[in-house]
This record gives structure tokens, sequence and C-alpha cells, in this order.
């Protein structure tokens, strides 16, 4: 494999994170206090997921073809209602902390949250196994590490900028965090209907 296939695969990790670099802003505002390991747990999660989705893609492809393109369609709708539901949820939350007289304890996502996370972020990169289905095992596999590890640097700086500025913006970042999830949602739902 030469140069060409780590600068390709690593662009195409950038693209791929964008939305899960958006995510772990929101989760970065809406726990400022995240420590080191909550921080790598997190982003590993994002990064797993991106490296799975483009195998699973991958693996579609050489073995049930049909079937994966049929549900291709419904991909954007799963991404959107995931992330409209758990944008919605912080939302909502911040909506009540702030008309809250004393601070409410704002709740850090818990590991399903973060699943759903993961998978509404990563969902789009199924796609990528039609792209890379001309390699072999061994180099889409490789590609796919590739994608989770821009994915996890992309991601851990995302958290630490959220949560920078959710020590800045505490009272509005449940808020803040929520109507990003929505929005990204809401891109990736119009980007799968063209």
């Amino acid at each position: 494999m030469d140069l060409s296939f780590y600068t390709q695969s690593a662009v195409l990790g950038v693209g791929l994170a964008m939305d899960a670099f958006s995510v772990s802003l929101a989760n970065g505002l809406r726990e400022p206090g995240m420590g080191r390991g909550r921080l790598g747990k997190i982003a590993g999660i994002y990064a797993f997921f991106q490296y799975l989705m483009p195998m699973l893609g991958w693996v579609c492809v050489h073995t049930v073809v049909e079937t994966f393109t049929s549900l291709e369609r419904i991909i954007p709708w799963i991404a959107f209602g995931l992330l409209g539901w758990i944008g919605g949820k912080m939302l909502l939350e911040g909506l009540r902390e702030r008309q809250a007289e004393t601070p409410v304890m704002r709740k850090r996502p818990g590991t399903k949250e973060l699943l759903a996370q993961g998978v509404a972020t990563s969902i789009d990169a199924l796609s990528v196994g039609f792209t890379i289905e001309q390699y072999d095992f061994r180099a889409a596999n490789l590609a796919a590490l590739l994608i989770g590890l821009v994915t996890f640097c992309l991601c851990a700086v995302g958290l630490a900028l959220g949560k920078r500025a959710g020590t800045k913006l505490s009272r509005h970042a449940s808020i803040l965090g929520g109507i990003i999830l929505i929005a990204i949602g809401f891109k990736i739902f119009l980007e799968g209907l063209r």
C-alpha cells in the first residue's frame, strides 16, 4: 500500500468524523467536569463505530448487496431519529435547568446514549464499504482502522473544546448541545434524501 492509500483513508476519516466531532463538542458542553478516562471512552465509542460501519458495508458488498441497497434508503431516517431524540432530550433538560431557581445537576450521557450517538453519527459510513469494495480484507480493515483513528483524535479534540466552552456556558450548555445534535441529525437526513 502506497502513500495515496493512507492519505485517501485519512481524508475519508476526516469527512466521516465531522458529525461525531460535532456531537463530541455537544457532549463536552454538557459535561464540563469530564475526566481523561471518560473523554477516551467517548472518543473510543465513536471511533469504534466509524471503524465498524465501513467494514460492515464492505462485508455487505461481498455477501448481501441487494439487501444492503434496499436498507440504504432508511439510514438517514435512523440517524435523524436517534440524534433528534437524544438532542430533544438534552434540549428539554436544558430548558428545565434554565427555569429552575436552583442549579440542576446535569445528567451526563450514559453508555446506552453514547452507543446510540455512535451509531447515529457513523451509520452513513456503511456506504463507504461500497467505495472500498475493491480492497481485499486486509486493506479494507486497515482503511477502516485509519478512519477510526482519525475519528478518535477529532472526537477527543471536540470533547476537550466542548468541555472548555461548557464551563463558560454552563447554564446554556444542554440547550446548545441539544440544538447541535438535532441540527446534525437534520443535516444527515437532508444529505440522505439527495
